[in-house]
């Protein structure tokens, strides 16, 4: 694989704090919840959690993949605004799909390197708010034409470059890498047991949210807030993990008649928002959640998209002087099963430092919020294992991968 692609190095980056809200099962007590105001919940709580001023941010970064509601343009500064940043602050929206969550931290990175003290990270993504949309009825309908609203959360999952959706990329990996549908599956069932194994052990307590249904003052503007659906209260874990066996996820019926992947194999389509302040490691006044490191981005073939974590990761060690034994954890994003176990296979990574707290096919995968999921909770295993340094990664649909590498500020040799 070719080692051409962007890299960056970071000197003194660092994550101070970050947090998210539960990932929830799409159509769920988030579901009726706009993206923005999702973003406001975890932009404020990490704020608190730092115990950090807002009038200290300099800079908003925030991302989210869908239009989820009618002011979806004004996301960015929005959340800043209804987190209590100054007005004089500006805000910018970031995309790169599965990867966006890791691009909001490497230009807050580049911007730590230049003037900002401080940046607000942000994504949030509503699965469920996924619009029913038309994109040429603007002029009106012809007698007897054909109506074209279609369903914007399927229809995104399509590539119309190789022809393929992300099922059919991943399909694709299995025969390159010759994977079985029982090996899919019996990964898939693993990831299962060990996000329950360690939603059980209160993994996760310590980065999730509790969500309620609360009311966003901005004095002199309209107020915003959250309204749970389904009469629920309030959501404080991630609803997806659930007990399965290999014998179930057998009888599923797979997406593609020649294929190895599942609904059951596949990553959860849930809602949730995620957020980071990032700052200068040599300004933070308590240990840092992680030291921002360096980042690598390639593009590989789209119908092959999901290999992309594998040259991105290569390019990061490659360029950062480090090799996979350096690595004592990996968090890298299971869009499928099939993709996850190729990118493995390609590298030689050990299950035993791989996800090791199960990943998307058991907790979901929000899109743009998934990345900051990733990285906090890899910062956090390698706190509790003192451990010195881990990467996480995700392919990207249309064919990149990006990869993050972090280190422990704690680490004891």
């Amino acid at each position: 694989m070719s080692s051409i692609g962007q890299y960056s190095a970071f000197a003194d980056a660092a994550i101070f704090e970050a947090v998210r809200t539960p990932w929830v099962d799409l159509g769920g007590a988030l579901s009726q919840v706009s993206p923005i105001d999702l973003g406001i919940k975890v932009g404020r709580e990490v704020l608190a959690r730092a115990g950090i001023d807002p009038g200290a941010v300099d800079s908003v970064l925030a991302g989210s993949m869908a239009q989820a509601s009618f002011d979806a343009y004004l996301l960015p500064r929005h959340i800043g605004l209804y987190s209590g940043v100054a007005q004089a602050v500006p805000a910018l929206g970031v995309q790169r799909i599965c990867a966006t969550g890791f691009e909001l931290l490497r230009q807050a990175a580049e911007q730590v390197r230049d003037e900002v003290q401080l940046a607000l990270c942000v994504a949030s993504e509503s699965m469920s708010r996924n619009p029913i949309a038309a994109y040429t009825h603007r002029s009106g309908f012809r007698l007897g034409g054909e109506v074209q609203f279609k369903d914007f959360l399927w229809e995104a999952l399509y590539d119309p470059a190789p022809g393929l959706d992300m099922i059919a990329t991943a399909d694709n990996l299995a025969r390159r890498y010759g994977l079985s549908r029982e090996a899919v599956d019996r990964y898939a069932c693993d990831s299962h047991q060990r996000a329950l194994q360690a939603q059980r052990a209160g993994a996760w307590a310590e980065e999730i949210v509790t969500v309620d249904n609360q009311v966003f003052e901005l004095e002199g503007y309209q107020p915003r807030g959250i309204s749970l659906a389904r009469r629920a209260s309030a959501v404080s874990e991630d609803s997806h993990p659930r007990p399965t066996d290999l014998a179930t996820l057998s009888r599923l019926r797979a997406v593609h008649p020649d294929g190895v992947q599942t609904a059951g194999n596949s990553c959860a389509v849930v809602d949730g928002a995620a957020a980071a302040l990032v700052g200068r490691a040599s300004a933070c006044t308590r240990p840092a959640l992680a030291r921002l490191l360096a980042s690598a981005v390639v593009g590989v073939a789209p119908e092959f998209m999901g290999i992309g974590p594998a040259p991105a990761i290569r390019l990061l060690l490659q360029r950062s002087g480090l090799n996979l034994g350096d690595i004592g954890r990996f968090e890298i994003n299971e869009a499928q099963a099939a993709q996850v176990l190729a990118v493995a296979q390609e590298l030689e990574l050990d299950s035993t430092r791989l996800n090791v707290q199960g990943g998307s096919l058991a907790l979901g995968h929000p899109l743009a919020a998934t990345g900051l999921r990733l990285v906090m909770t890899l910062a956090r295993q390698l706190r509790q294992h003192n451990l010195r340094y881990g990467i996480a990664a995700a392919c990207v649909g249309g064919g990149q991968g990006m990869a993050l590498l972090i280190e422990n500020p704690v680490y004891r040799v």
